[in-house]
């Protein structure tokens, strides 16, 4: 009797060795999608963003079988209609303004892939606080404090983020997070231009502004790239930065200092 219970336990030990394990769900990069989303949409084009396509083929997957996208564009490319049913996945959630602005975010990501993909690489803006008496997210504050201290210098905050219907010239782009203007009072050609490049090295697409290009005085344009909170125009002016452009309506070749590669906060603190 001993000897059956002990050829039975092996046997059930065995068969549970020999079982194929379930298989391991895909992983969505969301640096990579957020880059998606902010470069396809401007894009004259279909291509896709390098890195990028299987992380976004696992997100239009999971919103065309939820209905939000139609089959033909699930192509790895995030352009207008992806941005378009993302948003209508994240009002179907129940949220409304900056956040379904179809711009994916790691609660939204993260729920849309349940039992289809996890989510690495997470990018959150966190909270919001006030730093040199503006508004803006913790992610924008410590990399504008990293660029403070590549310059040595403190910097003056003109405009902030979270700013909606602030000032009219702006657009939109500081109605969400990650945008700030900075005053170039009192500064050199040189030495703004150089704030502008410090920017741009630790993640911001960034420009000096002149009263030439529109209804405004001299100043920095900035915008915290891969900021999940980001407005509309925000996220345009992302895209465009990284598609070499001036980040204003004209769409003109990028004015600023030259930075090669362009990196987001991310993947600058990975340097």
């Amino acid at each position: 009797m001993f000897s059956k219970v002990v050829v039975a336990a092996a046997a059930i030990s065995l068969s549970l060795v020999a079982a194929p394990s379930a298989a391991a769900l895909p992983v969505v990069d969301m640096e990579a999608v957020l880059k998606a989303a902010q470069i396809d949409p401007r894009r004259a084009d279909s291509a896709i963003t390098p890195g990028s396509k299987d992380s976004v083929l696992a997100v239009e997957q999971a919103l065309d079988a939820k209905g939000y996208l139609a089959t033909q564009y699930v192509d790895g490319h995030f352009g207008t209609s992806t941005i378009a049913a993302y948003s209508a996945y994240q009002k179907s959630l129940g949220y409304t303004g900056i956040d379904a602005s179809g711009l994916p975010g790691p609660t939204s990501l993260r729920q849309l892939g349940t039992d289809r993909y996890t989510v690495s690489n997470v990018v959150t803006a966190g909270a919001k606080l006030t730093y040199h008496g503006k508004t803006m997210n913790t992610r924008t504050k410590t990399m504008l404090v990293e660029a403070e201290r590549l310059l040595g210098i403190q910097l003056g905050i003109t405009q902030g983020s979270y700013n909606a219907g602030g000032v009219g010239a702006s657009a939109g782009t500081h109605d969400g997070g990650g945008a700030l203007d900075i005053s170039v009072s009192g500064m050199s050609v040189a030495t703004r231009n150089n704030v502008a490049k410090q920017l741009r090295i630790v993640g911001f697409a960034a420009w000096v502004r002149t009263p030439a290009q529109g209804d405004w005085g001299y100043h920095i344009h900035a915008i915290a790239i891969s900021d999940p909170d980001q407005s509309s125009g925000a996220q345009h002016q992302s895209g465009d930065y990284y598609l070499g452009k001036n980040g204003l309506a004209n769409r003109g070749a990028d004015d600023g200092p030259a930075v090669s590669p362009k990196r987001t906060w991310e993947e600058y603190q990975r340097m």
